[in-house]
């Protein structure tokens, strides 16, 4: 398998595990230090529990649907980037779907090292506060 394939699967890998929750699972593709995960609004953490408790406080249920994948080399680091959209139920019960993501890795000896996640999350929240949507 080449590299860019083998990269895109193992992120993808990483992404389905911490969405079915499995963080020891999802441990086998992160790094066991200096591993940076920078999320909107610029949270950074540096353990998946982490991860986990901070989307606690947002989602009953957050999933997504990957749309494109690309990846490359830079650096003596496996890049990759992956789109699409997000979908799964607020706290409250309300289901939400359509909302845009980028998930960005750099890995290194086939772990990933940093994760940088942009979405469109907080603007879907200030629309239900102001009401229109769902």
């Amino acid at each position: 398998m080449n590299i860019r394939g083998s990269a895109i699967d193992r992120a993808v890998a990483y992404l389905a595990a911490m969405q079915d929750r499995d963080l020891d699972l999802a441990r086998r593709y992160v790094a066991d230090t200096g591993l940076t995960l920078v999320f909107p609004g610029g949270r950074r953490f540096s353990r998946l529990e982490d991860i986990r408790s901070n989307s606690a406080g947002r989602y009953e249920i957050v999933k997504k649907h990957i749309l494109d994948c690309h990846a490359w080399e830079h650096e003596g680091a496996e890049r990759v980037m992956i789109t699409g959209t997000l979908y799964g139920k607020w706290l409250d019960g309300r289901s939400f779907d359509g909302i845009r993501f980028i998930d960005w890795f750099e890995m290194r000896d086939g772990l990933i090292v940093r994760q940088e996640v942009w979405n469109d999350t907080g603007e879907r929240l200030l629309e239900m506060k102001k009401g229109t949507s769902e």
